[in-house]
């Protein structure tokens, strides 16, 4: 891959001032925000209802989309907690090959759930369920969780920010590998080790951190560049939790996005990237608002 394909990936980022002393704020575009879930009592679960119960019951499913340099158990926390509390909850691989067939695939299966669905998508996720919530009649809340929420014709890349954390040689950055049948010019990219542990995964416990780098799943250029073709946020009501710490998506950058999609807006003060993994308690209250919210 040479320098200035590689460069188009690298849209730079602008962090938001420190919020570390402030206390995760609660906003609204244009919707009602709900509160937090309810908790369930301490030494007390209960089985998670199969599909068909859940659709019975009409409580929604809630299925997970993860983002680039991850994979499904960076939402093991956020299952452990909605499965205590009764929720049927699915995580699905991202392909992260290319965001039409991506969204197609993630769309198929949304489209095989009885009932109501909240699609949650972090980081390049967020694309994804952007173009998937489009193609299927159930989806009745979006959940965006540090990530992007692209209109149509937008990249993921194009909405990561100014000033970016990786705003350095790509060679710094990424270790480029080709793989099969990729498309003209398109390769995978893995994040390097101190990357991923600095700027990824920041908030993290360092040998946690180097734990994720070891598995991350490669994420090809062509997904990053693809345009998204669906903007399901316009018609779907949605939620945006953002973390002030975030050096890979700008917060600046997710709350343009959230004003524009009208979403329940959460920051979260601190956290990296992976807060989805750190701090998974806060990110799962506002699913649970999204849930309580489909009627």
């Amino acid at each position: 891959m040479n320098e200035t394909s590689t460069r188009r990936l690298l849209i730079p980022l602008v962090l938001l001032a420190s919020a570390a002393a402030v206390a995760a704020t609660n906003l609204t575009f244009g919707q009602s925000p709900d509160g937090p879930g309810t908790r369930a009592a301490a030494g007390t679960s209960s089985p998670a209802p199969s599909r068909a119960a859940a659709a019975k019951s009409g409580r929604p499913v809630v299925v997970l989309v993860h983002g680039a340099w991850a994979d499904t158990s960076s939402w093991n926390g956020e299952i452990r907690i909605l499965q205590r509390e009764g929720l049927t909850v699915r995580a699905i691989a991202n392909p992260l090959e290319n965001l039409t067939s991506d969204s197609t695939t993630v769309a198929a299966f949304v489209r095989s759930i009885p009932g109501p669905v909240v699609l949650v998508g972090h980081s390049y996720g967020g694309s994804v369920i952007t173009n998937a919530a489009a193609q299927v009649g159930n989806v009745k809340a979006l959940v965006f969780v540090d990530a992007a929420a692209p209109a149509v014709g937008e990249t993921t890349v194009s909405l990561s920010g100014s000033s970016s954390a990786l705003n350095a040689p790509p060679a710094t950055l990424f270790d480029s590998v080709p793989y099969a049948n990729a498309p003209a010019g398109a390769v995978n990219l893995y994040l390097k080790q101190q990357v991923f542990v600095r700027k990824f995964a920041g908030d993290l416990p360092v040998q946690q951190a180097v734990g994720l780098w070891a598995s991350q799943r490669a994420a090809s250029t062509a997904a990053l560049n693809t345009a998204s073709t669906h903007a399901a946020w316009k018609t779907i009501p949605s939620w945006y939790f953002i973390s002030s710490g975030d050096r890979i998506i700008t917060p600046e950058s997710e709350m343009m996005m959230a004003r524009r999609a009208k979403s329940t807006v959460t920051v979260f003060p601190g956290g990296s990237h992976l807060t989805l993994i750190s701090h998974p308690e806060a990110v799962t209250k506002v699913i649970e608002s999204a849930v309580r919210a489909v009627k």
